[in-house]
This record gives C-alpha cells, structure tokens and sequence, in this order.
C-alpha cells in the first residue's frame, strides 16, 4: 500500500476529486495548507495598503491506494491537478505497512477498499 500526500491549488480540488471517483478511489482527506515552493511572492492590496505575502494557500489531499492503484492515482492527480505552471504543487509518496478500517477491524489492501 502507498500513501499519497498532494498539495495543488484549491481551484483544482474538486477536478481532482471527481478524476480519483471515476476511477473508484472515492476515499481521501483533504487539509488546508499554507506554503512556499519556487513561485515568488506576489502582492496583495488590502484596505489601501500593501502586503507582500510569501506564503500561497493551498490544499493537501490524503489517499492511501494500494500498489496496483498507485499509478493510476498519480496520473489523475497529475492531469487534474495541473495547469503545467509553476506553484501547481507536488506529490510525494509514502509506503504504507498497514491499514485497519476500526469499525469491523479489516486489515491490510481490504480496509482501504
């Protein structure tokens, strides 16, 4: 099992999310993040005064898919998640040893399902 962990902008959620259902992963978190990467910072205007701001919102999404759905995964995320420009966001991946659904105490690829 892997875990998957992508931070995209918030716009590209709901793209993101509607790819991993149709291709049955409907299962993930979702948290609000706040980051810097390469993009620079920009300016913003508030109340007549400016702010340089460093710091760019955006969303990470949680999924934990099993080695056969991996790359499918990825895929969606990439073609959904992405406008091909700088600050679109990454995606890091984790190996998972194991998984337990607490409510009936499945273990392994059976609780992620």
């Amino acid at each position: 099992m892997k875990k998957i962990e992508a931070i995209i902008r918030p716009s590209k959620l709901r793209n993101v999310q509607e790819g991993l259902r149709s291709i049955d992963i409907p299962c993930l978190t979702v948290i609000s993040a706040s980051g810097s990467g390469l993009q620079k910072s920009y300016t913003k205007i508030y109340r007549g005064t400016k702010d340089s701001l460093a710091l760019q919102n955006r969303i990470m999404i949680i999924c934990v898919v099993s080695d056969k759905n991996l790359e499918r995964c990825v895929d969606i995320i990439l073609d959904c998640g992405s406008n091909g420009e700088v600050g679109d966001g990454k995606i890091f991946i984790y190996n998972v040893e194991d998984a337990i659904r607490m409510s009936t105490r499945v273990r392994g690829d059976n609780a992620i399902h």
